[in-house]
């Protein structure tokens, strides 16, 4: 169903570009006109601010026999921030459709996508070649590239789109040459071409500005023959993150799974950051191992592929997310710090079947209407997963002598 993938390993180098070899060039077109955007939008002034935790509960997919929504079609935004016209920013989204993409293709001149399946696997065709991405892969389709999706069922998953930067490794710094995820288990796609001619019109829907737009041509803009290049489409699979964790007490920074960041302007701040919170051994000692509680000059943006996440085992869910925003208190929820204040501290495998991940950015992203209201899908009684939190404060406890 996808044509080979190879490795790609110069992703990181500084200058990127490629070369596209094609039947006929991509100028041949009918002229872009408005189309609806539907509930995909850069406006983030349509709602109040809103500083408290917010939980979604998980998102609806259409059903494939009361409405045929295709990738497109299926495009919610849920929060962003800053502006593409600017090239600085970000949007966080999801898909939720269950049909596939038919003589159509979809551009993005605004930003890179990088792309979460959560339920049913996606075949992306690109101008590159295909790539087939499942639940518990990511893919990465780069700005201003061509690309159709198809779909085998009801399909959901979440995306996260950066405006003027490029998603890259982070730097390893001490971890040295090993460790995270590693340039090798990359991979893009080998190119495959189709010479066919659409009679009745192809439609190209590029997103400029944060508004679509549609042209026609009859004929298919997969029609590159051979490229040559490092700026491509690329795929992960999360399997492959090697994991760094703490080995004597305290609970390491989340920066230590990241997959993927894009940089801002300034070190050690990151547009976004795509962090993981794959299978891994818990085995602190005299320390509280779970998240503490915090508030941080992060927004964190939460998902749920599979599984339960260690902090939240109830009312997180798979096809769900959260939203903790730049210094709004989150920690794990009572059941979570009860067993976890009473545990023997012996080796644990933790997060065994799961993963959830995080999109962390610098930026206070605002929560759009259809994110509060339209989708009907935010848990207005998560707050109560911490008010039966107590006190174990002991004014006269002393440490046992050794």
């Amino acid at each position: 169903m996808s044509s080979p993938l190879r490795t790609l390993a110069v992703q990181d180098l500084y200058l990127r570009d490629s070369w596209l070899y094609r039947i006929l060039p991509s100028v041949r077109h009918k002229p872009f006109s408005p189309m609806s955007c539907g509930d995909l939008t850069e406006s983030w002034n349509e709602v109040e601010p809103d500083p408290n935790q917010l939980r979604w509960k998980p998102f609806n997919i259409p059903k494939s026999s009361e409405k045929k929504v295709d990738f497109i079609l299926g495009l919610h935004t849920v929060c962003g921030a800053g502006d593409s016209k600017s090239r600085n920013g970000i949007a966080i989204h999801m898909y939720t459709c269950n049909t596939s993409m038919i003589d159509k293709c979809f551009q993005n001149a605004d930003g890179d996508l990088l792309i979460v399946p959560q339920q049913g696997e996606i075949l992306i065709t690109t101008e590159f070649g295909k790539m087939m991405v499942e639940p518990n892969e990511i893919c990465v389709i780069q700005q201003g590239m061509r690309f159709s999706v198809d779909v085998f069922r009801e399909t959901r998953g979440y995306i996260l789109e950066v405006f003027g930067a490029h998603f890259e490794l982070p730097d390893l710094g001490p971890i040295g040459a090993n460790g995270l995820a590693n340039p090798r288990d990359f991979q893009t796609p080998v190119a495959w071409y189709e010479d066919h001619t659409v009679a009745i019109g192809y439609t190209i829907v590029n997103k400029y500005q944060g508004k679509l737009f549609s042209c026609q041509q009859d004929f298919s803009p997969f029609n590159v023959v051979a490229w040559h290049g490092n700026y491509t489409p690329y795929k992960y699979n999360l399997e492959n993150f090697m994991v760094i964790n703490c080995v004597a007490f305290d609970h390491a920074d989340p920066s230590i799974f990241t997959v993927l960041t894009a940089k801002s302007t300034r070190p050690g701040v990151a547009i976004a950051d795509f962090v993981i919170f794959p299978p891994r051994w818990g085995v602190a000692n005299h320390t509280f191992r779970p998240p503490y509680y915090h508030r941080n000059c992060m927004s964190e943006f939460m998902g749920l592929i599979k599984g339960h996440y260690e902090a939240k085992e109830e009312g997180f869910q798979p096809g769900g997310a959260s939203l903790h925003s730049i210094m709004t208190p989150h920690g794990p929820d009572v059941d979570c710090f009860e067993k976890n204040s009473t545990a023997v501290l012996k080796p644990e495998r933790v997060a065994s079947g799961t993963m959830a991940f995080m999109f962390e950015s610098s930026f206070s992203m605002a929560v759009t209407k259809w994110g509060l209201d339209t989708c009907h899908r935010l848990d207005k009684s998560y707050y109560k997963c911490w008010e039966a939190l107590k006190s174990h404060f002991n004014p006269n406890w002393k440490p046992s002598s050794k």
